[in-house]
Protein backbone atom coordinates (compact mmCIF):
# COMPACT_ATOMS: atom_id res chain seq x y z
CA UNK A 1 0.00 0.00 0.00
CA UNK A 2 1.27 3.45 -0.73
CA UNK A 3 0.11 7.00 -0.88
CA UNK A 4 1.17 9.90 -3.11
CA UNK A 5 -0.22 12.25 -0.48
CA UNK A 6 0.96 11.46 2.97
CA UNK A 7 -1.31 10.45 5.80
CA UNK A 8 -0.20 13.65 7.49
CA UNK A 9 -1.56 15.63 4.60
CA UNK A 10 -4.79 13.75 4.49
CA UNK A 11 -5.40 13.57 8.22
CA UNK A 12 -6.89 17.02 8.27
CA UNK A 13 -8.37 16.86 4.81
CA UNK A 14 -12.10 17.09 4.49
CA UNK A 15 -13.76 14.12 2.84
CA UNK A 16 -13.29 14.29 -0.86
CA UNK A 17 -16.58 14.69 -2.66
CA UNK A 18 -15.53 13.59 -6.10
CA UNK A 19 -16.97 15.52 -8.93
CA UNK A 20 -19.52 17.06 -6.65
CA UNK A 21 -18.88 20.54 -7.79
CA UNK A 22 -18.87 21.98 -11.24
CA UNK A 23 -15.76 23.22 -12.92
CA UNK A 24 -15.58 26.61 -11.35
CA UNK A 25 -13.26 29.51 -10.84
CA UNK A 26 -11.37 28.59 -13.97
CA UNK A 27 -14.06 28.09 -16.60
CA UNK A 28 -15.61 30.30 -19.18
CA UNK A 29 -19.36 30.60 -19.57
CA UNK A 30 -19.22 27.94 -22.28
CA UNK A 31 -17.66 25.51 -19.82
CA UNK A 32 -14.29 25.48 -21.57
CA UNK A 33 -11.23 26.27 -19.46
CA UNK A 34 -10.22 29.88 -19.44
CA UNK A 35 -6.68 29.04 -20.50
CA UNK A 36 -7.75 29.76 -24.05
CA UNK A 37 -8.77 33.18 -22.77
CA UNK A 38 -5.40 33.50 -21.07
CA UNK A 39 -3.97 31.20 -18.38
CA UNK A 40 -4.49 32.22 -14.75
CA UNK A 41 -1.56 34.08 -13.26
CA UNK A 42 -2.00 32.33 -9.91
CA UNK A 43 -2.29 28.61 -9.24
CA UNK A 44 -5.04 29.26 -6.69
CA UNK A 45 -7.36 30.25 -9.54
CA UNK A 46 -7.75 26.58 -10.46
CA UNK A 47 -9.36 25.76 -7.11
CA UNK A 48 -7.36 22.56 -6.75
CA UNK A 49 -6.37 22.79 -3.09
CA UNK A 50 -7.77 23.54 0.32
CA UNK A 51 -6.55 26.90 1.61
CA UNK A 52 -3.50 28.30 -0.11
CA UNK A 53 -2.33 24.88 -1.25
CA UNK A 54 0.73 24.72 0.97
CA UNK A 55 -0.38 21.36 2.38
CA UNK A 56 -1.46 20.04 -1.03
CA UNK A 57 -4.79 18.95 0.43
CA UNK A 58 -7.15 18.40 -2.51
CA UNK A 59 -10.30 20.49 -2.70
CA UNK A 60 -13.69 18.88 -3.17
CA UNK A 61 -13.96 17.39 -6.65
CA UNK A 62 -10.19 16.91 -6.98
CA UNK A 63 -8.85 13.35 -7.02
CA UNK A 64 -5.35 12.66 -5.71
CA UNK A 65 -3.62 9.72 -7.32
CA UNK A 66 -0.28 7.94 -7.53
CA UNK A 67 1.48 5.79 -10.10
CA UNK A 68 2.75 2.30 -9.38
CA UNK A 69 6.11 3.25 -10.90
CA UNK A 70 6.63 7.02 -11.28
CA UNK A 71 9.10 8.90 -13.43
CA UNK A 72 12.36 9.70 -11.65
CA UNK A 73 12.73 13.46 -11.23
CA UNK A 74 15.97 14.17 -9.39
CA UNK A 75 14.67 12.63 -6.14
CA UNK A 76 11.82 15.12 -5.76
CA UNK A 77 8.61 14.17 -4.01
CA UNK A 78 5.61 14.45 -6.31
CA UNK A 79 1.90 14.89 -5.64
CA UNK A 80 -0.62 14.24 -8.39
CA UNK A 81 -4.20 15.41 -8.81
CA UNK A 82 -6.91 15.42 -11.44
CA UNK A 83 -10.08 17.48 -11.71
CA UNK A 84 -12.71 16.68 -14.31
CA UNK A 85 -15.68 18.80 -15.34
CA UNK A 86 -18.80 17.85 -13.40
CA UNK A 87 -20.78 14.98 -14.91
CA UNK A 88 -17.94 13.75 -17.12
CA UNK A 89 -15.61 10.79 -16.91
CA UNK A 90 -12.37 9.58 -18.39
CA UNK A 91 -12.29 6.50 -20.61
CA UNK A 92 -10.20 3.57 -19.38
CA UNK A 93 -7.22 2.21 -21.28
CA UNK A 94 -4.94 -0.43 -19.83
CA UNK A 95 -1.59 0.51 -21.34
CA UNK A 96 -2.03 4.04 -22.57
CA UNK A 97 -3.25 7.21 -20.86
CA UNK A 98 -6.99 7.56 -20.29
CA UNK A 99 -9.03 9.74 -22.63
CA UNK A 100 -9.98 12.75 -20.54
CA UNK A 101 -12.81 15.13 -21.41
CA UNK A 102 -12.20 18.72 -22.43
CA UNK A 103 -11.93 20.83 -19.31
CA UNK A 104 -9.85 18.32 -17.37
CA UNK A 105 -7.01 19.73 -15.28
CA UNK A 106 -4.12 17.48 -14.21
CA UNK A 107 -1.65 18.82 -11.63
CA UNK A 108 1.69 17.55 -10.39
CA UNK A 109 3.58 19.29 -7.60
CA UNK A 110 7.32 18.82 -7.11
CA UNK A 111 8.93 19.23 -3.69
CA UNK A 112 12.11 18.44 -1.79
CA UNK A 113 11.87 17.20 1.81
CA UNK A 114 14.27 19.10 4.05
CA UNK A 115 15.52 15.76 5.37
CA UNK A 116 14.53 12.62 3.49
CA UNK A 117 15.14 10.58 6.63
CA UNK A 118 12.66 12.59 8.70
CA UNK A 119 9.38 13.67 7.02
CA UNK A 120 8.38 15.59 10.15
CA UNK A 121 10.88 18.31 9.16
CA UNK A 122 8.64 19.28 6.26
CA UNK A 123 9.50 20.08 2.69
CA UNK A 124 9.81 22.89 0.18
CA UNK A 125 7.30 23.06 -2.64
CA UNK A 126 9.04 24.04 -5.86
CA UNK A 127 6.57 23.99 -8.70
CA UNK A 128 3.20 22.70 -9.77
CA UNK A 129 2.89 21.69 -13.41
CA UNK A 130 -0.57 21.96 -14.88
CA UNK A 131 -1.97 20.18 -17.91
CA UNK A 132 -5.25 21.60 -19.15
CA UNK A 133 -7.33 19.87 -21.79
CA UNK A 134 -8.52 22.63 -24.07
CA UNK A 135 -10.76 22.26 -27.10
CA UNK A 136 -7.60 22.57 -29.20
CA UNK A 137 -5.64 20.01 -27.18
CA UNK A 138 -3.56 19.77 -24.04
CA UNK A 139 -1.65 22.79 -22.73
CA UNK A 140 1.25 22.58 -20.25
CA UNK A 141 1.79 25.41 -17.73
CA UNK A 142 4.44 25.63 -14.96
CA UNK A 143 3.67 27.48 -11.70
CA UNK A 144 6.45 28.35 -9.21
CA UNK A 145 5.87 28.43 -5.47
CA UNK A 146 6.99 31.51 -3.55
CA UNK A 147 9.39 31.40 -0.61
CA UNK A 148 6.50 31.81 1.83
CA UNK A 149 4.81 28.72 0.32
CA UNK A 150 1.55 30.59 0.07
CA UNK A 151 1.03 30.79 -3.69
CA UNK A 152 2.47 29.66 -7.00
CA UNK A 153 2.75 31.98 -9.98
CA UNK A 154 2.76 31.21 -13.69
CA UNK A 155 6.31 31.10 -15.07
CA UNK A 156 6.09 30.34 -18.78
CA UNK A 157 9.83 30.84 -19.27
CA UNK A 158 10.84 28.23 -16.67
CA UNK A 159 13.59 28.83 -14.13
CA UNK A 160 16.67 27.36 -12.49
CA UNK A 161 16.24 27.11 -8.71
CA UNK A 162 19.16 26.29 -6.35
CA UNK A 163 17.92 23.76 -3.81
CA UNK A 164 19.49 21.62 -1.10
CA UNK A 165 18.33 18.81 1.14
CA UNK A 166 19.57 16.02 3.36
CA UNK A 167 19.52 12.80 1.37
CA UNK A 168 18.59 9.34 2.63
CA UNK A 169 22.26 8.62 3.38
CA UNK A 170 22.50 11.69 5.65
CA UNK A 171 24.64 13.66 3.17
CA UNK A 172 23.77 17.16 2.08
CA UNK A 173 22.80 17.35 -1.57
CA UNK A 174 22.58 20.46 -3.75
CA UNK A 175 21.26 20.91 -7.23
CA UNK A 176 20.27 23.66 -9.64
CA UNK A 177 16.75 22.39 -10.11
CA UNK A 178 15.36 23.03 -13.59
CA UNK A 179 11.77 24.16 -13.99
CA UNK A 180 10.92 23.55 -17.65
CA UNK A 181 9.42 26.29 -19.74
CA UNK A 182 6.04 25.80 -21.34
CA UNK A 183 7.53 24.57 -24.63
CA UNK A 184 9.75 22.04 -22.87
CA UNK A 185 6.62 20.35 -21.50
CA UNK A 186 6.12 19.08 -25.02
CA UNK A 187 9.48 17.30 -24.91
CA UNK A 188 8.00 14.54 -22.77
CA UNK A 189 4.28 14.93 -23.31
CA UNK A 190 4.25 14.59 -27.10
CA UNK A 191 4.09 10.88 -26.55
CA UNK A 192 2.87 9.66 -29.92
CA UNK A 193 2.31 11.20 -33.32
CA UNK A 194 3.64 14.55 -32.08
CA UNK A 195 0.40 15.19 -30.14
CA UNK A 196 0.66 16.42 -26.57
CA UNK A 197 -1.01 14.13 -24.02
CA UNK A 198 -0.75 13.15 -20.34
CA UNK A 199 1.73 10.33 -19.68
CA UNK A 200 1.06 8.76 -16.31
CA UNK A 201 -2.65 8.13 -15.69
CA UNK A 202 -3.26 4.81 -17.44
CA UNK A 203 -4.89 1.65 -16.22
CA UNK A 204 -1.87 -0.46 -15.34
CA UNK A 205 -0.25 2.44 -13.48
CA UNK A 206 -3.37 3.22 -11.41
CA UNK A 207 -4.19 -0.38 -10.57
CA UNK A 208 -2.99 -0.13 -6.99
CA UNK A 209 -4.16 1.09 -3.60
CA UNK A 210 -4.15 4.71 -2.46
CA UNK A 211 -4.76 6.10 1.02
CA UNK A 212 -7.68 8.51 0.59
CA UNK A 213 -9.19 10.64 3.32
CA UNK A 214 -11.80 7.92 3.85
CA UNK A 215 -9.32 5.04 3.86
CA UNK A 216 -7.36 2.87 1.47
CA UNK A 217 -8.92 1.76 -1.81
CA UNK A 218 -7.87 0.56 -5.24
CA UNK A 219 -7.64 3.60 -7.51
CA UNK A 220 -9.53 2.07 -10.43
CA UNK A 221 -12.34 1.17 -8.07
CA UNK A 222 -12.30 4.59 -6.45
CA UNK A 223 -12.40 6.50 -9.72
CA UNK A 224 -15.17 4.26 -11.07
CA UNK A 225 -17.33 4.57 -7.96
CA UNK A 226 -16.91 8.34 -8.10
CA UNK A 227 -18.07 8.44 -11.72
CA UNK A 228 -14.69 9.73 -12.87
CA UNK A 229 -13.79 6.66 -14.95
CA UNK A 230 -15.75 4.50 -17.36
CA UNK A 231 -14.92 1.15 -18.88
CA UNK A 232 -12.49 -0.08 -16.24
CA UNK A 233 -12.53 -3.82 -15.46
CA UNK A 234 -12.35 -5.14 -11.93
CA UNK A 235 -8.81 -4.57 -10.60
CA UNK A 236 -8.20 -8.31 -10.35
CA UNK A 237 -8.91 -8.64 -14.07
CA UNK A 238 -6.85 -5.62 -15.13
CA UNK A 239 -3.11 -5.44 -15.80
CA UNK A 240 -1.05 -3.99 -12.97
CA UNK A 241 2.32 -2.38 -13.57
CA UNK A 242 4.97 -3.55 -11.16
CA UNK A 243 6.39 -1.16 -8.56
CA UNK A 244 10.01 -0.74 -9.59
CA UNK A 245 11.46 -0.97 -6.07
CA UNK A 246 9.04 -3.51 -4.57
CA UNK A 247 10.09 -7.13 -5.24
CA UNK A 248 6.66 -8.25 -4.00
CA UNK A 249 4.97 -6.42 -6.87
CA UNK A 250 6.63 -8.29 -9.72
CA UNK A 251 9.63 -10.16 -11.02
CA UNK A 252 12.95 -8.49 -11.67
CA UNK A 253 12.06 -8.41 -15.36
CA UNK A 254 8.66 -6.81 -14.69
CA UNK A 255 10.12 -4.16 -12.37
CA UNK A 256 12.95 -3.28 -14.76
CA UNK A 257 10.56 -3.06 -17.73
CA UNK A 258 8.26 -0.84 -15.64
CA UNK A 259 11.17 1.52 -14.85
CA UNK A 260 12.14 1.71 -18.53
CA UNK A 261 8.54 2.23 -19.57
CA UNK A 262 7.94 5.24 -17.37
CA UNK A 263 11.38 6.82 -17.73
CA UNK A 264 12.08 6.15 -21.40
CA UNK A 265 9.05 4.95 -23.37
CA UNK A 266 7.38 8.36 -23.68
CA UNK A 267 10.01 8.91 -26.43
CA UNK A 268 11.16 5.36 -27.17
CA UNK A 269 8.02 3.78 -28.57
CA UNK A 270 6.88 2.86 -32.05
CA UNK A 271 5.35 6.28 -32.71
CA UNK A 272 7.26 8.50 -30.28
CA UNK A 273 9.85 11.23 -30.89
CA UNK A 274 12.72 8.67 -30.65
CA UNK A 275 11.12 6.09 -32.95
CA UNK A 276 13.95 6.59 -35.46
CA UNK A 277 16.24 4.85 -32.99
CA UNK A 278 14.25 1.65 -33.50
CA UNK A 279 14.30 1.15 -29.73
CA UNK A 280 10.91 0.54 -28.11
CA UNK A 281 11.10 0.50 -24.31
CA UNK A 282 7.38 0.36 -23.64
CA UNK A 283 6.41 -2.46 -21.32
CA UNK A 284 4.12 -3.92 -23.98
CA UNK A 285 7.00 -4.52 -26.41
CA UNK A 286 7.64 -8.26 -26.38
CA UNK A 287 10.31 -8.63 -29.06
CA UNK A 288 13.73 -8.69 -27.35
CA UNK A 289 15.52 -7.07 -30.28
CA UNK A 290 13.10 -4.13 -30.27
CA UNK A 291 13.64 -3.43 -26.58
CA UNK A 292 17.37 -3.55 -27.04
CA UNK A 293 18.79 -7.06 -26.83
CA UNK A 294 21.69 -7.30 -29.26
CA UNK A 295 20.31 -4.25 -31.02
CA UNK A 296 23.05 -2.01 -32.46
CA UNK A 297 22.61 1.78 -32.13
CA UNK A 298 21.50 3.73 -35.19
CA UNK A 299 24.42 6.13 -34.71
CA UNK A 300 27.79 5.86 -33.04
CA UNK A 301 29.49 8.61 -31.03
CA UNK A 302 29.81 9.49 -27.37
CA UNK A 303 26.27 8.35 -26.70
CA UNK A 304 27.17 4.77 -27.48
CA UNK A 305 30.24 4.82 -25.25
CA UNK A 306 32.03 2.77 -27.91
CA UNK A 307 29.76 -0.19 -27.20
CA UNK A 308 28.09 -2.34 -29.83
CA UNK A 309 24.62 -3.12 -28.52
CA UNK A 310 21.91 -1.51 -26.44
CA UNK A 311 21.70 -4.62 -24.25
CA UNK A 312 24.13 -7.52 -24.07
CA UNK A 313 22.53 -10.22 -21.90
CA UNK A 314 24.63 -10.90 -18.81
CA UNK A 315 26.91 -7.93 -19.53
CA UNK A 316 25.70 -4.58 -18.15
CA UNK A 317 29.15 -3.06 -18.68
CA UNK A 318 28.84 -3.88 -22.39
CA UNK A 319 25.31 -2.47 -22.71
CA UNK A 320 24.69 1.02 -24.07
CA UNK A 321 21.42 1.29 -22.19
CA UNK A 322 23.12 0.88 -18.81
CA UNK A 323 25.91 3.25 -19.87
CA UNK A 324 23.55 6.07 -20.84
CA UNK A 325 21.18 5.98 -17.88
CA UNK A 326 24.21 6.08 -15.56
CA UNK A 327 25.50 9.29 -17.11
CA UNK A 328 24.73 12.91 -16.27
CA UNK A 329 26.66 14.31 -19.25
CA UNK A 330 24.43 16.34 -21.55
CA UNK A 331 25.29 14.53 -24.78
CA UNK A 332 25.31 11.06 -23.24
CA UNK A 333 22.66 10.82 -20.53
CA UNK A 334 19.26 9.28 -20.90
CA UNK A 335 16.62 10.41 -20.51
CA UNK A 336 17.63 13.71 -22.07
CA UNK A 337 15.01 15.83 -20.27
CA UNK A 338 13.94 16.21 -16.67
CA UNK A 339 17.16 14.82 -15.26
CA UNK A 340 20.15 16.44 -13.59
CA UNK A 341 21.00 13.60 -11.24
CA UNK A 342 21.54 9.94 -11.93
CA UNK A 343 18.87 7.70 -10.47
CA UNK A 344 21.35 5.48 -8.70
CA UNK A 345 18.79 2.92 -7.54
CA UNK A 346 17.22 2.77 -11.01
CA UNK A 347 20.61 2.19 -12.61
CA UNK A 348 21.28 -0.58 -10.11
CA UNK A 349 17.95 -2.21 -11.03
CA UNK A 350 18.63 -2.12 -14.77
CA UNK A 351 22.16 -3.44 -14.33
CA UNK A 352 20.83 -6.27 -12.16
CA UNK A 353 18.21 -7.04 -14.82
CA UNK A 354 20.78 -7.18 -17.63
CA UNK A 355 23.22 -9.20 -15.53
CA UNK A 356 20.52 -11.78 -14.82
CA UNK A 357 19.69 -12.32 -18.50
CA UNK A 358 20.88 -15.73 -19.69
CA UNK A 359 22.42 -15.18 -23.10
CA UNK A 360 21.15 -18.45 -24.46
CA UNK A 361 17.52 -17.43 -23.96
CA UNK A 362 17.85 -14.28 -26.02
CA UNK A 363 17.97 -14.97 -29.71
CA UNK A 364 20.40 -12.72 -31.51
CA UNK A 365 19.12 -10.57 -34.32
CA UNK A 366 20.51 -10.93 -37.84
CA UNK A 367 22.55 -7.79 -37.19
CA UNK A 368 24.25 -9.20 -34.12
CA UNK A 369 27.94 -9.66 -34.53
CA UNK A 370 28.22 -7.51 -37.59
Amino acid sequence: MRSGVSRRRLSCCAAIVLLAVAWSGCSSKSGAPIVEEGPPEKLSAYGLFVGNGATQEPAAGVIPYALNTPLFSDYTSKYRFVKLPAGTSATYHAEKPFDFPVGTVIAKTFAYPHDMRDPSQGERLLETRILVHEESGWVGLPYLWNEEQTEATLQLGGRIMPVSWTHTDGAERKIDYLVPNANQCKGCHKVEDNIMRPIGPKGSQLNGDFVYAGGSENQLTHWTKAGALSGAPAPADAPRMAVWDDPHSGTLDERARAWLDVNCAHCHNGRGPARNSGLDLSVAQAEPFKFGIFKPPVAAGRGSGGLKYDIVPGEPDQSILAFRIASSEADVMMPELGKRLVHEEGVELIREWIAAMPAETSAKSPQAGQ
